[in-house]
């Protein structure tokens, strides 16, 4: 029963339906059932939004367009024109973060990016394609990226191992930078949650008046959030196509 309560139980993993093919576990998921929620509910939401394509748009075109505009300004500002061809990958992955995170936020469902493993294997997937996009654009010349211009050589031994690192340290900062907030966040509106319960009726208010307030600031944290991932996927992006230091 302790373990039901504990602000961490929000975050199990629990198997729906059981699946087993070859020993390898791959059943389908709580975690597996709201990443297609969020991916149906991204898709109805754009259909929905674009489908009239008035001249005037109504609320939900307008906010269809502006995810859209946001974005292709974010890739334009960051990448330059040879981010336009990568603006439907950043485009899929802003919009995947930002509706497992408000998805997360509506009671008794699961926050799909409070799990490391799916930030890890995002982040990962925008490392690996970002290196090879890299590579193949630049070939050899892509290891010039960890050698700092107008350093003197004696230095390059001690900084170029540095860069190295600090490369391949990447997709680990960015999957861990999503999940850290995610968890945090809703642990802690569960630990709050147990004191509206526990204090009862007359002290009660008091932490449920902070659950309004975290609440409305997890919600700009989950928008911030697929922000700062889609941003930083665009740097890095960058830095593969121009070799920016």
């Amino acid at each position: 029963m302790a373990a039901e309560h504990s602000p961490l139980a929000q975050f199990e993993i629990k198997r729906l339906i059981p699946m087993d093919i070859g020993g390898l576990d791959v059943s389908f998921t709580n975690a597996s059932l709201f990443m297609v929620v969020a991916i149906a509910a991204i898709t109805l939401f754009l259909t929905l939004g674009m489908r009239s394509r008035a001249m005037v748009p109504g609320r939900m075109q307008s906010l269809a367009e502006l995810s859209y505009e946001f974005i292709a300004n974010m890739v334009k500002d960051n990448v330059g024109s040879e981010g336009r061809r990568y603006f439907p990958f950043i485009f899929t992955l802003f919009m995947f973060v930002l509706f497992c995170n408000l998805l997360g936020l509506v009671p008794y469902t699961f926050t799909v990016t409070s799990q490391i493993i799916v930030t890890f294997a995002m982040a990962l997937v925008v490392f690996v394609g970002v290196t090879l996009i890299g590579i193949f654009k630049h070939g050899f010349k892509f290891l010039t990226f960890f050698v700092p211009s107008g350093v003197p050589f004696y230095l390059l031994v001690f900084l170029v191992p540095i860069e190295i690192i600090s490369y391949f340290v990447r997709p680990i900062s960015l999957s861990v930078r999503l999940f850290a907030n995610m968890l945090a966040g809703h642990t802690l509106l569960k630990v709050f949650g147990g004191f509206v319960v526990s204090l009862g009726l007359y002290l009660g208010w008091l932490p449920l008046g902070f659950i309004v307030v975290l609440t409305g600031l997890e919600f700009l944290v989950a928008v911030l959030q697929a922000y700062v991932f889609a941003i930083l996927s665009c740097l890095y992006l960058n830095d593969a196509l121009h070799l920016h230091h």
